[in-house]
């Protein structure tokens, strides 16, 4: 995210606590000393106003990173996110669109109940308008992150909770981006094929 936010003036984050706080689990340490106020700011706990918020900023040439603090309140946001922000670009016959990404922690074995344990990604998955995201590894994550900042259509990019402090992994310094809805294929084979995603990677 800072290194799009360095790239391009039009990028900016938007969630609960990812101003002083950096986040609940510090994805914007950092970000509110180096960009200002203006270009990372705190909302309020009101989920469907911060994805509201985000898809009127890019449809005015913004190109917003809203974060909902935990998947579990996604739920808030359906209208915004299903029955607008996907519907942007063939509502207006492509004369508008919505370059946003939805970035929200996700999933459980974190000892999170019931509130901070769901998976949410198949919902969206069956949505059309919506590309949906949850990278496996480092590598994958900064790739995907930098090419959903780059879509000009919505983006849900999930973040499996447990990935911040299990999964690890090397991360170049160099440009690099990850087309997404292209696969990585681990080893291929003819006997069977497997499909998975996340932290199931």
């Amino acid at each position: 995210m800072q290194e799009e936010m360095r790239r391009d003036e039009t990028v900016f984050v938007m969630g609960e606590d990812i101003g002083a706080r950096g986040g609940v689990f510090l994805a914007t340490e950092g970000f509110l000393q180096e960009f200002g106020e203006n270009r990372v700011i705190d909302t309020p706990l009101a989920e469907s106003s911060i994805a509201g918020v985000a898809l009127g900023a890019a449809m005015h040439g913004m190109r917003p990173i809203a974060e909902i603090e935990f998947g579990d309140f996604i739920w808030p946001t359906i209208n915004q996110i299903v029955g607008e922000a996907a519907r942007v670009r063939y509502g207006t016959k492509g004369k508008l669109n919505a370059p946003m990404v939805l970035r929200a922690p996700h999933g459980g074995g974190v000892r999170g109940a019931l509130y901070h344990s769901q998976s949410v990604e198949a919902f969206f998955a069956h949505t059309p308008g919506l590309k949906v995201i949850t990278p496996s590894t480092p590598y994958d994550a900064k790739g995907l992150l930098k090419s959903a900042i780059r879509d000009d259509d919505p983006v849900i990019f999930l973040e499996h909770k447990r990935t911040y402090r299990l999964v690890r992994g090397e991360v170049p310094d160099d440009e690099y981006t990850l087309p997404i809805g292209k696969a990585d294929l681990k080893r291929e084979g003819s006997d069977v094929t497997i499909i998975t995603y996340g932290l199931m990677l």
